[in-house]
C-alpha cells in the first residue's frame, strides 16, 4: 500500500506588514462572558485551517486581499466580539472584552501557481507556516487578537485564505457561520443572511451544579498510567477512503448492524491505531467523538448561535478488546458513545466543568475523531466560487479529522490525516493493508480510485 509522501513543494512568500482590521462601524463596548462549555481547558488553543481558490476570470481586476479585508471589516460589525480580546476573571472564567481593536490581517504574494500543488490539496500542508505567518506575541490566549487571516495571492490568479481562530470563542460550526457571512458581504450583501446570536448563558452550569451523566472523557482515575505517545519523530500522512474502500470495509459489518460511514471509518482507524501502538492487552484505551449538540436541545439552540456546542462522548475499553474482537465491536462502541450526547448530557458536562475547575479531556490512551464531512468549509465563496479545499491544515497526534474530498475525476471520498511516531505509522499502514486485504485498497489522497458510484451517508 502506497503512502502519501510529505509535500515537497517549496516556494517563497512576500508578506506585507501585519495590520489590525477593526469593524467598519462603531460597535458596542462591553464585556461578554463565554459559556462554561466554551472556556474549558480543551478549548484554550487556536484552530488553524485554510481555503484554496482557483483563478476566476469573472473576477479579473479584483484583488482578493482587498475584497476579503473590506468584507471582514463589514462582517465584524455584526460579529463584533471577534474584534475584541479575551480576559480572565475569578475562577479562571473567560470573557470577551469587546474593544473593537480588530482582527489581525496579513496580505501576501507567493511565487507559485495552484497547478504546482498538483493533486496535493489536502493535509498535511507542510507549507502552512508560509501561508499563515505567526506574528510574534499574537497567539497567546489572553489579550491577543481572537483571529488572524492571511490572504496569499498565487501567480496563477488563485489565492489561499489561511486563518487562525481562538477555539474558546467558537467551534467549527460557528466558524463556518462566520466565514460564509464574510463571503456574502464580499459578494455584495449588506448583512449576513443568518444573524449572529451570542446567548452563551444557555450552555452555562446550572445554579446548583450536579453531575448526572457518566463522563469517561474527563475521568482521570481509570487511566492515570497509560501510554503517552511521544511527540518527537512524528509522521503526518493522509489517507483517502473512496467508495471502493468504504465498500470493502462494509464487508465487516453484519447485515443487522446499521452504521454511518463515520462510524465505520472511526472504528477502523481506532482498531488499526491501537494495534500500531502495541499497547498491553489490559491497557485502557478511549475513543472520543466530537459531537455537535445544537440539535440535541429542546428547543434546539437558536439559529445563528456561534459558540461552542460540542460534546466529547467517550467509549472506554481495553486494547485487547479492540485488537482481538471483530470490527463490529468497535463500531458498536462508537455508536454508543455518540448516543450519549443529549441536552441533559450537555448540562451535566457544564456542571462538571465548573465543579472540577474546567478540566481538559483525559488524553492518556485517547484517540479523538472529528467528522467535518458536513462542515461546508469548501462552500465559503468570496466571489471566486467554492474552494478547491477547505479545512484543517493538519492532524495532531491525538486527533484525526474526516474531511470531504473529490479527486480530479469527480469521485468523492473522505480524507483522514493521521499523525503517529514513525515506527507506529509503519505498523498502522500494515494494519490498514491487512483489513483491506489487498494492496492499495486505501490510496494516498489525490490518487485515482475505482469508478464506483458508491455513496456516503
Amino acid at each position: 500500500m502506497a503512502l502519501l509522501p510529505p509535500t515537497s513543494l517549496v516556494f517563497s512568500v512576500r508578506r506585507h506588514e501585519p495590520e489590525l482590521v477593526p469593524p467598519a462601524k462603531p460597535t458596542p463596548r462591553e464585556c461578554k462572558q463565554l459559556s462554561d462549555i466554551d472556556d474549558q481547558v480543551g478549548h484554550r488553543f487556536q484552530i488553524r485551517g485554510l481555503h484554496i481558490y482557483r483563478c476566476n476570470p469573472s473576477m479579473q481586476g479584483k484583488d482578493p486581499a482587498r475584497v476579503i479585508r473590506e468584507a471582514l471589516a463589514a462582517t465584524l460589525v455584526f460579529y463584533y466580539p471577534i474584534a475584541g480580546r479575551l480576559r480572565e476573571g475569578p475562577n479562571r472564567k473567560l470573557m470577551v472584552d469587546c474593544t473593537g481593536e480588530g482582527v489581525l490581517f496579513v496580505e501576501a504574494d507567493a511565487d507559485v501557481t495552484l497547478e504546482e500543488f498538483r493533486d496535493a490539496l489536502y493535509p498535511p500542508f507542510s507549507c502552512y507556516e508560509e501561508l499563515l505567518y505567526e506574528v510574534p506575541g499574537s497567539n497567546d490566549l489572553l489579550n491577543c487578537p481572537l483571529m488572524q487571516i492571511q490572504v496569499t495571492r498565487l501567480k496563477c490568479g488563485g489565492f489561499i485564505f489561511a486563518h487562525r481562530f481562538n477555539h474558546t470563542v467558537s467551534d467549527a460550526v460557528g466558524l463556518i457561520q462566520f466565514m460564509p457571512a464574510m463571503g456574502e458581504i464580499a459578494r455584495g450583501a449588506l448583512a449576513p443572511s443568518i444573524t449572529p446570536v451570542w446567548e452563551r448563558h444557555i450552555l452555562n452550569a446550572r445554579d446548583s451544579p450536579r453531575i448526572t451523566c457518566v463522563h469517561d472523557e474527563y475521568d482521570t482515575s481509570t487511566m492515570a498510567s497509560g501510554t503517552i505517545i511521544p511527540t518527537d519523530n512524528l509522521v503526518h500522512r493522509s489517507f483517502l477512503f473512496g467508495p471502493t474502500q468504504i465498500s470493502t470495509l462494509s464487508r465487516f459489518v453484519p447485515e443487522n448492524l446499521q452504521c454511518s460511514t463515520f462510524d465505520l471509518l472511526t472504528a477502523c482507524l481506532w482498531k488499526c491505531r491501537t494495534k500500531a501502538l502495541e499497547l498491553g492487552s489490559n491497557e485502557d484505551v478511549r475513543l472520543i467523538c466530537i459531537v455537535n449538540a445544537r440539535s440535541k436541545f429542546s428547543p434546539p439552540l437558536p439559529l445563528g448561535f456561534y459558540g461552542n456546542a460540542l460534546g466529547y462522548p467517550a467509549a472506554l475499553t481495553t486494547a485487547g478488546n479492540i485488537c482481538q474482537n471483530p470490527l463490529e465491536y468497535a463500531i458498536e462502541l462508537v455508536k454508543q458513545a455518540k448516543k450519549k450526547v443529549t441536552e441533559e448530557y450537555m448540562k451535566s458536562t457544564a456542571d462538571l466543568l465548573v465543579i472540577r475547575g474546567r478540566p481538559n479531556v483525559n488524553t492518556v490512551g485517547s484517540f479523538i475523531v472529528s467528522d467535518l464531512t458536513r462542515a461546508r468549509f469548501k462552500e465559503v465563496d468570496f466571489g471566486w466560487g467554492k474552494a478547491e479545499f477547505g479545512g484543517p491544515a493538519n492532524g495532531w497526534e491525538l486527533i484525526s479529522y474526516c474531511i470531504p474530498f473529490k479527486n480530479n475525476e469527480g469521485e468523492e471520498g473522505v480524507v483522514v490525516p493521521v499523525c503517529l511516531p514513525a515506527p507506529n505509522m509503519e505498523r498502522f499502514v500494515k494494519e490498514l493493508d491487512q483489513i483491506l486485504v489487498k494492496k492499495n485498497d486505501i490510496v494516498p489522497a489525490g490518487v485515482e480510485t475505482s469508478n464506483s458510484n458508491g455513496t456516503f451517508k
